[in-house]
């Protein structure tokens, strides 16, 4: 395993992480989740990203479970706050109240002292960017958050976050995490070139776009039975990426792919970490074989002609 930096910062985060939106709490056993963090942790990941909205708080629990063995030193855990997690009127956004609650939940779901990074799920327009930054400098203060992030800002709004931080004398974030894959690139125009000049890393979500990356899914065949693409619940993300035009695109990568010796996803994964402003790729798992391919993606070198070939089958 391969570790980079948080962007500039000191923090360094192992480039595949383990996350468990659609698998702690929900699809997965809690014995199961062990197992893959397990394996996950003996590979060398050191990264683990949850919310506290995944699975109603359910998702911070089974972590919590999974590496209650662990020593805390080694670990790097990732929440967020912003989606409603109840019909309380204040139970959601990025105003103090609602941040300082949503990380004491938290701190007690995950049955920790404190916070490696605590994400802000979505830009609140609702709330002034100065109550954002000021409300979680106060917890980084206090110890119960080590560094913060957003997930899915804009690059004027990570422009503004920053500016505030820096006016306020405040802590700035340290990491954006995006969705980002060889489908989806729309971070690259204007994202990544803001985090560079702020010191932000990417930790980046998806960047298997759902799965449709491993080249599990066939153009003009229905989903294989068991599959996110055929769990209605699970798949309601996937829309164009599931479009002929992209799973043609997949087949000629797993071709390359073959060539180099890698699996498709693993050259996904790789492609995705091509950038040095990503400091981390963040996999689901469902198996510990998935997390060991997944793993296998770190440190693998591929030459500037296979890039090449792959911009030219994405065009």
């Amino acid at each position: 395993m391969q570790y980079r930096k948080l962007g500039k910062y000191g923090i360094r985060v192992s480039e595949v992480s383990l996350g468990g939106w659609l698998t702690h709490g929900r699809s997965l056993k809690d014995e199961t989740t062990e197992q893959i963090v397990q394996k996950a942790f003996d590979l060398g990941v050191n990264f683990f990203d949850t919310a506290d909205v995944y699975n109603a708080g359910e998702a911070e629990i089974s972590l919590a479970k999974a590496i209650k063995g662990f020593r805390r030193d080694d670990l790097v855990i990732g929440t967020k706050c912003f989606f409603p997690f109840s019909e309380g009127v204040n139970d959601r956004g990025l105003g103090r109240k609602h941040i300082f609650e949503s990380v004491h939940h938290s701190l007690k779901r995950l049955r920790t002292d404190y916070i490696d990074l605590m994400q802000f799920h979505r830009f609140d327009p609702d709330t002034p960017t100065e109550e954002t930054v000021r409300a979680i400098d106060d917890l980084i203060r206090q110890g119960k958050v080590l560094y913060w992030g957003v997930s899915e800002w804009s690059s004027s709004q990570i422009t503004r976050a920053c500016h505030v931080a820096k006016e306020w004398n405040c802590c700035l974030p340290v990491s954006n995490q995006p969705r980002y894959n060889m489908l989806d690139r729309k971070i690259e125009q204007r994202v990544i070139p803001t985090c560079e000049q702020y010191g932000l890393g990417q930790v980046v979500f998806s960047p298997l776009a759902q799965g449709i990356l491993t080249g599990k899914y066939q153009p003009g065949k229905s989903a294989p039975a068991g599959s996110r693409g055929a769990d209605d619940k699970s798949n309601m993300f996937m829309g164009r990426d599931m479009e002929d035009s992209n799973l043609n695109k997949v087949m000629a990568l797993q071709a390359l792919a073959e060539v180099e010796g890698c699996t498709v996803g693993q050259l996904a994964l790789a492609w995705c970490l091509r950038q040095s402003n990503v400091s981390s790729v963040i996999v689901g798992a469902t198996s510990t074989k998935q997390i060991e391919e997944n793993v296998g993606a770190s440190g693998l070198e591929l030459s500037a002609d296979i890039w090449e070939k792959c911009e030219k089958i994405l065009a």
